[in-house]
Formats: C-alpha cells, structure tokens, sequence
C-alpha cells in the first residue's frame, strides 16, 4: 500500500513523533509511506518520505478564527499537494484541523480515509457547532484509530459510531529504546551529575498545561542535598521552571528536547516522573521510561491511567499535589530493590505492547481488511 500521511504543527511533542512512529512502523513492513508536513526534520533518518506543506497552526482557540479566514485557501494547498502524489491507497490524518479539510475533498483524494487521534477530544470540541462538524467530518473517515481506551471513549461520546474507532498503541521501536550503562554515564558526565547521585527525570514538552511544576516543586521539597532534577524538553513554560528550581542550584539540569536520545536521558535517571495534561492520550514518555526500566510516577491519571499499572510504576492521589507526590518519590529513592523490580516489569509490559511491528500488523490488517471489503 500506499499512505500519504498529512501533519502540520507548532510542535515537536509526543504526538508527532508518535505519529512517525507509526508510519516507520508501516515502511518497516513494506509499505510506502510519505508524510506532508511543516516539520520534515521529523523523518530524518527514517524510512519515511517527507513533502513540505504549511497549513498554518493547530486548530485551537487562539487560531480557529485567522484559520477560518484562510479555509478556502488551505483546502486547495492540500488539494493541489495530495494530487502530486496519486495515485495513493490511505490517506492518514492526525489533528483536527487535517481532519475537518480532508472531509471536504474529492472522493478520489479521500481514498481510504483513516483518523489517528493522539488523544481525548478537547472540551471545545464537544458541544455545539464545533461538535457538530467534528462528527460530520468524521463520517467520511473509515478508520479512528485511537491511541488509548479514554481516547476512544471520548470519540464515541460525541457520536462517532463505535464501530469505526479502534484502539491502536503507539508504536515504539523498542529495541532500539532501552538502558544504556553508558549513555548513564555519557549524560551525567556531560552535565556534571555525580555517579553516586539519585536522578529525577522528567522528559515532556514544556507547555503550561502540562504539570511540569509539580515536579519541580515535589524535588524541591524533598529537600535532599543528593537528589538531582532533569527537565529534558522546551517549551514557554521553561522560564517559570527555571524560578521553581532556583533552591536546587547546580541540582537542576534543563537539557533540550531528547529526541532519539531519550532512551540514554532517562537511562541518566533512577526514576521518572509524568505531570500529564487535561487531555492526554497515551504519552510516550510514560513509555520510553518503561523502555528504560525506569519505574515511573505520574502526577495524575490523565494518559497514565492505562500505562502504569501496578508493580511498573505509580499514581499519585491526590492529583498535582507537590507534597504527594514528594512522598512518592522518596518511598522510590529509599527503595532501590523497588526501583529495580518495577523498572524490569514495566520494560516487560512496555515491548508486549508497544512494539512497532506488532502494531504496524494490526494497523495493516484493518487497513487490508477494509480493502478486501
């Protein structure tokens, strides 16, 4: 098969590489996969062949009314940019703003049109004329592949027939993603992080939505003078961080976005710690912690509700509280037995599910099976 892939962002978040992921996974079986996109640096070193398209910003509230002016002219850049590469048999699609265009073009540039939804449908979206045409778009579209059972609910609830949404994990090339002793070292060394030292690490976009604060007020207040924080990610919340992490000076290491360095990052860690957003799907790096053995410990069950289960990792109750999840994190770091197990376990859980050709099989046979239909 052929799958044409379209994905314009602001960002470089799980959600993206997750969605390259997924193609890779499809190249890997055979398949020819090209993906249009603002950010083809995203491919590099993938099998994926990437276009350069801009469609402008994600679909949000601070974008729905300049892109609502441009509807007409962003309809006809992908018109003109799918026809280039015809004759195709998918079209795969990621955001909303994909999804509402690629319902209003021509049956024979739909193909076999296919959803993926990195996570629940945002709150706007699920009430009135915006819910309205989210549901109508999506009756052009054969295949919602959600990333998670909440993801799913929450596509079903707004009145996409269940029968066309199907939970479909990330997929992670997991042998490529494991403890590396010496990435452990290689990444200390680089930021001057004592061998002896218990790391805390926390990979993820910095968004103000995302909780990343919690993180850096519960290590704050551990208060231990051998406790060290990684921060591995970039985004406008990074300044605030920063302040949050003053009172642990040369303890505080903000790195950039990982990217293929993710597994050597969280490798540098004893444990890793997810602060999830309102609307998470199925975070990949919950994942890549797994991948790592490195039990994880999220602030909240939003995304890690269906990743970390019992003896991989834990949940803090109450929510996005600094001294809970304080608590949490000093059971771990006083545990090292503890750390071990559930790191060993989570690598277990995290290669039977996530592996990029386990889920590129399931994808291709919903795929091949609508096409036999």
């Amino acid at each position: 098969m052929k799958i044409v892939s379209v994905m314009t962002s602001d960002a470089h978040g799980g959600a993206e590489y997750a969605a390259v992921d997924m193609l890779d996974a499809l190249h890997e079986r055979g398949h020819e996969t090209v993906l249009l996109t603002n950010l083809p640096e995203l491919v590099d070193g993938r099998g994926v062949r990437a276009r350069r398209i801009d469609l402008g910003r994600k679909l949000s509230n601070s974008s729905y009314r300049r892109l609502g002016l441009r509807w007409p002219q962003l309809a006809l850049r992908l018109r003109v940019e799918l026809k280039h590469e015809r004759p195709y048999d998918v079209l795969l699609v990621h955001y909303k703003k994909e999804q509402l265009l690629s319902a209003l073009l021509p049956a024979q540039l739909r193909a076999q049109l296919v959803w993926a939804e990195w996570g629940p449908v945002p709150k706007q979206m699920r009430r009135g004329l915006a819910r309205v045409l989210y549901v109508m778009a999506a009756r052009r579209a054969t295949h919602v592949l959600a990333v998670s059972a909440g993801t799913r609910d929450s596509i079903c609830e707004v009145g996409v027939p269940a029968a066309r949404v199907q939970v479909v994990p990330n997929a992670v090339r997991v042998e490529q993603s494991r403890f590396s002793a010496q990435g452990r070292v290689r990444v200390r060394s680089a930021h001057q992080i004592p061998a002896d030292a218990l790391v805390i690490g926390c990979v993820a976009r910095l968004h103000p939505k995302k909780r990343n604060d919690v993180a850096v007020d519960a290590v704050v207040r551990l208060g231990w003078p051998n406790v060290h924080l990684i921060i591995a990610g970039e985004g406008e919340a990074e300044a605030d961080l920063r302040r949050r992490a003053h009172p642990l000076g040369e303890r505080a290491h903000f790195l950039p976005n990982p990217g293929n360095d993710i597994a050597n990052v969280l490798s540098a860690c004893d444990v890793a710690v997810f602060c999830p957003s309102p609307t998470e799907g199925a975070p990949l790096a919950v994942i890549h912690s797994m991948l790592a053995s490195r039990p994880c410990i999220a602030a909240a069950r939003e995304g890690a509700g269906g990743l970390i289960v019992p003896g991989t990792g834990t949940i803090v109750s109450p929510e996005n509280d600094p001294a809970a999840l304080a608590a949490a994190l000093r059971d771990y770091l006083e545990d090292p037995a503890r750390r071990e197990r559930e790191g060993a376990q989570g690598r277990k859980l995290a290669e039977r599910t996530y592996g990029a050709a386990t889920v590129a099989v399931q994808i291709e046979r919903l795929l091949l099976l609508r096409d036999a239909g």
